[in-house]
């Protein structure tokens, strides 16, 4: 009778919700300690905590610079943290009980299931382990590149140190970085090896595990799955479209774009096109930014990355869900067809529920940051989004939050990395079997 109980309590979203709750808990006190500062000092247990959030959920917002605050122990405390919240604590979990030959029993499968935002429990361990392989061969292969470029600037063990981090930061999309005064990369806007590496890192951690793998078993393309080809066309037509647009908008701006060479210009739109939906990364000044630009990007980051990936957001496959339902009711058609497949009423269901979810956790940290913080509208729109979609793009404004307004910045980080689907079901009871109970349908007038 306990353990039913018990059971019904910790349902799957509540473990996760749990899980990184105690990860960031922890990394907030290691990150407190005068052992991971450059100068011996405590860093404030909140400031620690802000950072500590951002870190396991690969945000990248940061209250103090990472280079002159942590010294090399907690650099790497925040590596851990990128790292473990960018596979999901269960993923490195079941890896663990997969070497030491432990048995994973159904309720942690479930709880796997719940974490890769996979619809069957079959081949969820196989999956698991191909997650964490392909991760760290990518991770390290991109490690090696950064590493070269780098060598060229810096001392060669300095140099593998510097690509083995930006490696990790840029494959788990958390955006955090070693250049120091919280410049990022924009000391690399025109060079093409560290853009590239950088968006091929973002490109393959925001596409999701699934796809990853998927891509990496299918003898031919036509043999994708459709969770795959939605995310590889949604993808693309974003990294296109948001590219030509900061390109467009940006391309006069003397304070971005309008500073480099044509080759620099079209290099910084594609590089901010793809750090906008999921990593955080700048090679231009978002504080410099047009406020058209800022809510271009706004919208960027609102769609986020894909499901099962490393970033936030509504996700891709959401979007074009969306986006594919309102054209067949526009059309006058009874399904909803992609590659010659009817997507199923209850995703359509589930992807319109995400984005109304998410919609009003935007709205609504906003209006509490109006609150709290003595910013304009856009600066802090601009700020609840990138936490939601956990980018970790600013316009220079986190360092400013108010005690209040860094705790509300902690909360959306939390809530984008959990999802807003999840972090729902975590803080509700959910019904339980099926609806017998059916009452008479009636029509409305909408519209």
């Amino acid at each position: 009778m306990k353990r039913s109980l018990f059971e019904k309590v910790l349902t799957p979203a509540r473990i996760l919700a749990v899980g990184f709750s105690a990860l960031i808990f922890l990394g907030g006190i290691l990150l407190s300690l005068p052992i991971t500062s450059n100068n011996g000092s405590r860093l404030n247990f909140l400031d620690a905590l802000f950072t500590a959030t951002s870190a396991v959920c690969v945000t990248g917002l940061v209250v103090v610079d990472t280079l002159t605050q942590f010294n090399l122990f907690g650099q790497l405390v925040l590596l851990l943290l990128i790292q473990i919240g960018g596979l999901g604590i269960m993923t490195v979990t079941t890896f663990i009980m997969i070497i030491a030959g432990k048995k994973i029993g159904l309720k942690e499968r479930l709880v796997m299931q719940e974490a890769l935002n996979v619809n069957s429990l079959q081949g969820v361990i196989r999956l698991t382990r191909n997650i964490v392989l392909i991760t760290l061969g990518i991770e390290m292969f991109f490690a090696a590149i950064l590493a070269i470029r780098f060598s060229y600037i810096m001392p060669m063990g300095k140099a593998v140190y510097y690509g083995i981090f930006h490696s990790i930061s840029s494959f788990n999309d958390a955006g955090f970085d070693l250049f120091g005064n919280f410049k990022s990369l924009t000391d690399f806007v025109d060079d093409p090896t560290v853009n590239i590496a950088v968006m091929m890192l973002i490109i393959l951690g925001g596409l999701g595990f699934t796809v990853l793998v998927d891509l990496w078993k299918a003898p031919k393309p036509e043999r994708l799955a459709l969770h795959t080809k939605l995310v590889l066309s949604m993808t693309t037509g974003l990294l296109v479209v948001g590219a030509i647009g900061y390109f467009l908008l940006e391309m006069n701006n003397p304070k971005t774009l309008g500073a480099l060479d044509w080759d620099g210009k079209i290099l910084a739109s594609m590089f901010a096109s793809t750090t906008a939906r999921t990593a955080g990364f700048a090679t231009i000044d978002y504080g410099s930014i047009t406020d058209t630009t800022k809510l271009w990007t706004i919208l960027l980051m609102f769609v986020g990355a894909s499901p099962g990936g490393t970033g936030g957001g509504i996700k891709t496959v959401t979007t074009i869900v969306v986006l594919l339902y309102v054209l067949s009711v526009v059309t006058g058609k009874d399904s909803t067809i992609t590659f010659r497949r009817r997507i199923d009423p209850k995703t359509i269901y589930k992807a319109f529920t995400v984005t109304v979810i998410s919609a009003m956790l935007v709205v609504g940290v906003t209006f509490c940051l109006t609150l709290t913080e003595k910013q304009s509208f856009i600066r802090l729109l601009f700020e609840a989004t990138s936490a939601f979609g956990t980018v970790g793009l600013s316009t220079n404004l986190t360092p400013e939050l108010t005690p209040a307004g860094k705790i509300i910045i902690m909360f959306m980080m939390f809530a984008g990395r959990l999802g807003p689907v999840t972090l729902v079901l975590a803080l509700i009871k959910r019904g339980q079997g099926p609806q017998l109970l059916k009452y008479p349908e009636e029509k409305l007038f909408v519209g």
